[in-house]
């Protein structure tokens, strides 16, 4: 055998050898998914237990598990804005037994804190976005207002208080949807935070602050006893959670959109097969009934999309976000 074709030879075989190892990684990968889950899978919540992230993850673990035939067992990992749970999935084996129950800051965190011990974009990856939460404005019902343009009037009448809103905490989608309305309004504002929904609707109704722009499931008992109204709703269109309440949007506010989401992400080099299998998973359980009733009592709506359609969700959220954080000159607490 000359040089020339010895040279031929050992790439041909040095090609054929490279195909067959990507073809039998391919295989591997094909029959992980088909094995998958063998075991008990984790599910991480950034969040405290109790809270609708919290809540909605366990609804949709059971029914995973059902599905699935193993358990998925949510644990709560909350802190730092949810960069706590973020890092920990991040870091995490990618074998698609280590999963997040990633929710709206996950888009802000990099905009807010500088740059983060995991990098948001690549060191995970979209699954299937399960739930979003529209943004209600409310207002004490012994207040004048009966429309956000009263409400804006009162905050350009006093110009040195401007307007209060009460926030479940900086940085997170209310503050920003708040921030967005102010700056649309052209009116002083100041977002007070709060640990939590509760907690701003406990100060609203004490007459502490003049609004909130948050989501509605805790208000709804107050609403309903005629202590709350609501003002709008910070999405593109009404709410089936609440339809009777207009859109911003329909009001003369058209950039003030903002919601709260939750969805699932893994570990970034997580095999295709097992992220398609899950987010096929997902979509059919958003889809039954019984699940939508229990979501939308949390103030959730389901959604079920694919890997590709919530990637480019959150891409567009972080674009929105880093935007506003930047216009307003938001810092992360």
């Amino acid at each position: 055998m000359n040089e020339s074709t010895r040279r031929r030879f050992l790439l041909g075989t040095g090609a054929w050898a490279s195909a067959t190892l990507l073809a039998g990684h391919g295989m591997a990968h094909a029959q992980a998914a088909r094995a998958w889950p063998d075991r008990p899978v984790r599910l991480v919540s950034p969040y405290g237990a109790g809270g609708s992230n919290d809540t909605s993850a366990r609804i949709l673990a059971e029914q995973l598990g059902k599905r699935l035939g193993h358990p998925f067992v949510v644990e709560n990992k909350p802190g730092a804005g949810t960069r706590v749970g973020n890092e920990l999935v991040a870091r995490a084996t990618p074998d698609g037994y280590t999963m997040l129950y990633a929710a709206a800051p996950y888009a802000v965190v990099e905009s807010l804190y500088g740059k983060l011990s995991y990098d948001p974009r690549k060191d995970l990856r979209a699954v299937s976005l399960a739930v979003v939460a529209p943004v209600f404005l409310i207002v004490n019902a012994d207040s004048p207002f009966k429309t956000p343009a009263d409400l804006v009037a009162y905050g350009k009448a006093n110009k040195e208080r401007g307007l209060t809103f009460a926030s479940p905490g900086s940085g997170s989608g209310p503050h920003l949807a708040g921030e967005l309305f102010f700056k649309e309004a052209g009116v002083k504002g100041l977002n007070v935070h709060f640990r939590g929904d509760a907690t701003a609707y406990t100060e609203l109704l004490a007459g502490r602050v003049d609004a909130t722009l948050t989501a509605i499931t805790t208000a709804l008992p107050h609403i309903q006893s005629g202590k709350l109204r609501v003002l709008g709703v910070a999405s593109e269109q009404r709410s089936p959670i609440y339809p009777s309440a207009p859109t911003l949007r329909e009001q003369g506010f058209a950039n003030v959109i903002g919601y709260g989401w939750f969805g699932f992400m893994v570990p970034a080099a997580t095999p295709q097969p097992i992220v398609e299998r899950l987010a096929s998973e997902v979509k059919a359980i958003l889809a039954e009934p019984a699940v939508n009733q229990k979501l939308a009592g949390l103030g959730l709506q389901a959604m079920g999309t694919s890997p590709a359609e919530f990637a480019a969700f959150i891409d567009k959220e972080m674009t929105r976000w880093d935007a506003v954080v930047k216009q307003v000159g938001i810092r992360g607490e």
